[in-house]
Order: structure tokens, then C-alpha cells, then sequence
């Protein structure tokens, strides 16, 4: 099917959810993925981001050596992910059934998945309760329930909504980055040993990439929502391509604005740090960055909202039969919009720097055997070819429990646990490596190998031949 059917209207209301999209509405090109993933990364959340990495004890100039090296890394996985959108039309994790089962992907991956959503809207909800009170003098505790029905309501609209607004961002976001930047440079007044090379420590700079990593790694579990609508003629290649440069150019250039920022002393909370830039380039720029940085924010809450929506109900399906309608949509977001009021109003703005970091490193953790197992089954194994009827049966060829999937994802996650490095625990080999960080590094590949070990079993030829009977191929 041609590239050229007619997109939803941004004012229309979306109607699917978690159901396959067929090919005649499919619409747009893979370069429409450059706005959302670059805005994506364009917020207070994301740039307080690096507020955090810089906390860990770093210098500067190394701090943002971790974040150039921690956003190319963990936006390569993560745009791979993007790419299967097209391909299949499914949203992310309803295709982790191919891998972990019809069940067990909710009880194990999707749980992990609304944890995701829930941590960073919280994050999210936290910064745009304080941005509010900053610009508009409203109790944060109200700017908290003011952002998250914003982006509920931009959720409700869905995938054309949220694409159409990440559009109107784009340039906006840039001009506003680009002033900042320079404000950051003429502003300076940084540390002594600030850009010390000679000044490595090897746990802060891990720990920091890992935080870096684990933020590009945690848009992994619904970034191919945002694609699933395109024909399946844009191919891996360009779709990998328009996520990978968007996303990682503005991770690097967020969060190491962000760094930068709180560079002079390190003790400004993330709003403060932001609008104190803002307004040494001139008085006043300072509430406009914030204006700019917290429409970001919400975007990227509808996103969040949007993505855990159809989680929970991906989750209720595998229990008992959903109708994926608008509707159960709703009250999905609903759902998640209280949620994410309730923990926010618990944790508070002071406690968010610490919140914040855990969360980052420990999601990082959950997500790296997942995207392991599913980058190997789609790449390595079943190559691109799944029966999407099959996907959506209960006891269909992918089963309830996908004992493979399951079992690399258990064992490549117990080979972590010695090498965690977090506030509350750190493992043995960790200590024994000086507090370092390798976590990622034992995780990926050994999740990856047992999972191709053990999908040596597949009887991939029926597989195959059931898609091509099923003609949900890449045919278009």
C-alpha cells in the first residue's frame, strides 16, 4: 500500500489501541520520526537529566563524555526497537508475546513496561508541578494534576495528535536549545578542574552512562508505537536512521546542556539551575525557556500516558478478552493519570534528584535483558516474519509462557545483580571493581546468547509459511 493513504486528522480521535494496523491505514514517511524523537528529549525531565549524571561526583568534562557515550549507546537499541513499527504494525510489547509468551509477557515484561511509564510521568509530573509555580505561581501540588490531565487529554487524541504537536516543537525547541547554549558558554564561571582531563573516576563516569543509557533505553518499550502507523515500504534502515539521529542528537545536546547548567556549583535544583541560564542571557528568558522546556514536558507525558494506556490494556487482554476500543483507551489513561498524580504528590520535588536517579538505573536494569531477547528474535531468528494472527491468540503457536524468552531474560538478569551499583545495594563483583558499573555490559550479551541458543528449537519454517498464508508480511 502506497504511502499516500490519508493520515488521521490531529483533531480526530484514534481508534485503534493495541490491535494490528492494517495496511490501507498506514500513512506518513520514516522522516516524520525526526520531530517526535527529537522534541522527545527537549524537556525539564530530560535536561535535569543531566543535572543528575553531574551529581555523582564527576567533573564536568567527563560527565559529558558519559553523556555522549551513554546516548549513542542506549539510542542504537532503542531505534532498532523503531524500526520494527512499520514492519509489523504493532504497538512494542504486544509483539513481546512472540518472545515471552501470551501471558508471560504481562506478568513479566509489561509489568516492568507500566513501572516505566508510571517512574518517568511521575518524574515528569514532579518538574512540571515545580515549572508551573515558577512561571505561573501556582502551588506545585495543583501544576502536578494540571500537567497530567494536559496529557492525558493529548493522549485521548493519540498518535496523530501527539506527532502533529511534536511537529509545531520542532523549531522552537531548536532556536530555544541554541540560545541556551549560548547562554551556558558566555555565562561560565565554572569550577576549578571542571574540564580536567586528567581527572577520570571510573565509578561516577559509569554510573552516569549507565543513568544516560538507561534514559535513551527507556523509551525502548513503546517507541515503535510511533511508528506503527507507517507503510511497511519505509524500510528498517531509514526508520532506524530518522530515530537514531533525532533522538540521540538531542539526548546529547539536552542532557549535556542540562550538566552544563548546573556546572558553576552543582546545588540549583533543576528548575532554579534552568532559569538562572535563562535569565543571565537576558531578564526574562529564563521564564521562557522554562515555557518551552514544560510544553516539552507534557508532550512527552501524553507519550508516556499514551504508551502505558495501551499497556494496561495489552495486560487486562492477556487476563481476559479486551474489545481495543477508544474507549478502553480512556479509562486506561484515566487510570494512569491518577496514578501518576497520587506518587507524585508523595514524592515531591525535593526528594526528585535521588527518586529520579534510582529509577533511571534500575529501569536501565529491567529493560537490557528485554531488548536483548527481542532485538535477537526479530534480527537473528524469526527475521522480521511473525503471524500477527497468532500474536492475539490466547493458545495460538507462541503459547501462553514463552519458556525461551523468559529464561534468557531470568538468567542474563541474575548475571546483572553482582554488578549493580545502586543507593540501596551494590554487588559483589561491583565492590570488588571499585563501585563500577558493568551491569549493561554482562546483561546484553548473555541475554542475547542463550536466547539464540535456545531458539534453535523453533520450527521457523512453519512460521514462515503461516505468515506468507497469512499475508501480513511486508507486502504493501
Amino acid at each position: 500500500m502506497s504511502s499516500s493513504n490519508k493520515a488521521l486528522a490531529p483533531s480526530q480521535v484514534e481508534t485503534r489501541s493495541v490491535d494490528f494496523v492494517p495496511h490501507s491505514e498506514r500513512f506518513g514517511k520514516s522522516r516524520d520520526l525526526g520531530n517526535v524523537w527529537f522534541v522527545g528529549n527537549v524537556n525539564l525531565v530530560a535536561m535535569a537529566t543531566g543535572v543528575v549524571a553531574l551529581s555523582l561526583g564527576g567533573n564536568l568534562i567527563w560527565t559529558v563524555i558519559a553523556v555522549v557515550l551513554g546516548s549513542l549507546f542506549g539510542t542504537f537499541f532503542m531505534a532498532f526497537h523503531s524500526a520494527q513499527g512499520p514492519q509489523l504494525g504493532l504497538p512494542q510489547l504486544v509483539q513481546s508475546r512472540a518472545q515471552f509468551g501470551y501471558i508471560g509477557a504481562a506478568l513479566t515484561v509489561w509489568v516492568f513496561a507500566l513501572v516505566n511509564y508510571i517512574t518517568y510521568n511521575t518524574s515528569d509530573a514532579i518538574l512540571s508541578g515545580a515549572a508551573m509555580n515558577e512561571i505561573f505561581k501556582i502551588p506545585s501540588e495543583v501544576g502536578f494534576f494540571i500537567a497530567a490531565a494536559i496529557a492525558t487529554v493529548i493522549a485521548i487524541y493519540g498518535y496523530s495528535q501527539i506527532h502533529f504537536i511534536n511537529r509545531i516543537l520542532f523549531w522552537p525547541s531548536i532556536i530555544t536549545l541554541g540560545v541556551m547554549t549560548i547562554g551556558v558558554i558566555l555565562r561560565g564561571s565554572f569550577p576549578a578542574g571542571a574540564f580536567d582531563l586528567g581527572n577520570f573516576q571510573m565509578a561516577p563516569f559509569m554510573t552516569a552512562f549507565v543513568i544516560i543509557a538507561g534514559f535513551q533505553l527507556g523509551w525502548a518499550p513503546y517507541v515503535s508505537d510511533y511508528s506503527r502507523y507507517l507503510p511497511a515500504s519505509e524500510g528498517v534502515r531509514s526508520t532506524f536512521k530518522a530515530t537514531y539521529l533525532a533522538s540521540a542528537l538531542s539526548g546529547i545536546w539536552v542532557f549535556g546542556l542540562g550538566a552544563f547548567a548546573s556546572g558553576p556549583d552543582g546545588k540549583l535544583a533543576p528548575v532554579a539551575a534552568f532559569k538562572a541560564v535563562g535569565d543571565s542571557i537576558f531578564a526574562g528568558f529564563g521564564t521562557v525557556l522554562l515555557i518551552v522546556l514544560l510544553a516539552g514536558l507534557l508532550v512527552v507525558m501524553s507519550v508516556n500516558a499514551y504508551g502505558g494506556s495501551l499497556t494496561l490494556i495489552s495486560m487486562a487482554d492477556s487476563i481476559k478478552r479486551v474489545n481495543p476500543t477508544k474507549q478502553a483507551r480512556l479509562i486506561a489513561l484515566l487510570i494512569m493519570g491518577l496514578t501518576v498524580w497520587g506518587i507524585a504528590q508523595f514524592v515531591g520535588e525535593d526528594r526528585f534528584n535521588g527518586f529520579y536517579a534510582n529509577a533511571l538505573v534500575f529501569l536501565a536494569y529491567l529493560f537490557t535483558p528485554w531488548t536483548a531477547v527481542n532485538l535477537v528474535d526479530y534480527f537473528f531468528v524469526r527475521k522480521g516474519v511473525y503471524v500477527i494472527g497468532e500474536i492475539f491468540k490466547k493458545d495460538g503457536i507462541y503459547g501462553r509462557w514463552g519458556w525461551r524468552g523468559n529464561t534468557a531474560y531470568l538468567v542474563g538478569f541474575a548475571t546483572m545483580i553482582p554488578f549493580f551499583v545502586t543507593t540501596p545495594y551494590t554487588g559483589p563483583i561491583a565492590k570488588s571493581l571499585g563501585s563500577v558499573d558493568y551491569s549493561l555490559f554482562v546483561g546484553l550479551p548473555v541475554s542475547a546468547i542463550i536466547y539464540l541458543i535456545l531458539a534453535r528449537g523453533l520450527d521457523l519454517k512453519k512460521e514462515a509459511a503461516m505468515a506468507a498464508a497469512e499475508g501480513n508480511l511486508t507486502k504493501h
